[in-house]
């Protein structure tokens, strides 16, 4: 074997230790929401999965490399849980509902135990500086925009009316979000999301174009 080849096989990550690393940053996304991003350790995370904090080390050099590491995670199971399937919609009104539903539902099924990952983090981290806060509230910037892209799609469709702000019917459709989020966590009652679903749904209904206009 040549020199190159022997140097491409000693790059190339094994199956199981991919397998390891994402293992171990799905707990520690479920982990966060619960004892918060500050309270990840590699020795508190080791406990958790079982693991040696050596054999952790092996995948994380640091504490922030495994806080920006447990935030990008969290990230891609958000999308692939609540965004990608509401990009399927045909209409920004229906990706706008998609989207709402989406959230509700990924709280309800307890994919993290503490809420949406974002909120609880945005919570925790938003009087702090550094790369991990800008990370975790760069992904809430994302996401408010996302469902501000939806309304004024919406709007460009003839769906809802131009008269209503972008910008004001996504902060008020994120913050019912957000409020059932919480009271959700707190009580573990569905009918917290089920008064965010009414709300959205009487607010976009309010802001539908008339039928015939």
């Amino acid at each position: 074997m040549s020199s190159q080849a022997t140097a491409r096989v000693r790059r190339t990550p094994r199956s199981d230790g991919i397998r390891s690393r994402r293992a171990i940053l799905e707990e520690a996304a479920r982990l966060a929401t619960v004892e918060g991003l500050d309270g990840l350790s590699l020795a508190r995370l080791a406990d958790e999965v079982g693991m040696s904090k050596s054999g952790l080390y092996a995948h994380f050099g640091s504490k922030e490399e495994l806080q920006l590491a447990t935030v990008e995670t969290a990230r891609e199971i958000f999308e692939e849980i609540v965004v990608r399937p509401a990009l399927t919609a045909t209409d920004g009104l229906g990706r706008l509902r998609a989207l709402a539903e989406g959230f509700l539902r990924h709280v309800e099924d307890g994919v993290f135990p503490g809420g949406c990952f974002f909120a609880s983090a945005a919570a925790e981290l938003d009087t702090r500086t550094g790369p991990v806060r800008d990370l975790a509230l760069g992904v809430a910037d994302d996401w408010r925009a996302l469902l501000e892209q939806a309304v004024r799609d919406a709007q460009a469709d003839g769906l809802l009316d131009h008269d209503t702000e972008a910008s004001q019917l996504a902060f008020e459709v994120n913050a019912y979000l957000l409020l059932a989020n919480a009271n959700f966590v707190a009580s573990g009652s569905p009918e917290a999301l089920a008064v965010a679903r009414r709300a959205i749904a009487d607010r976009l209904d309010r802001a539908l174009v008339p039928a015939g206009a």
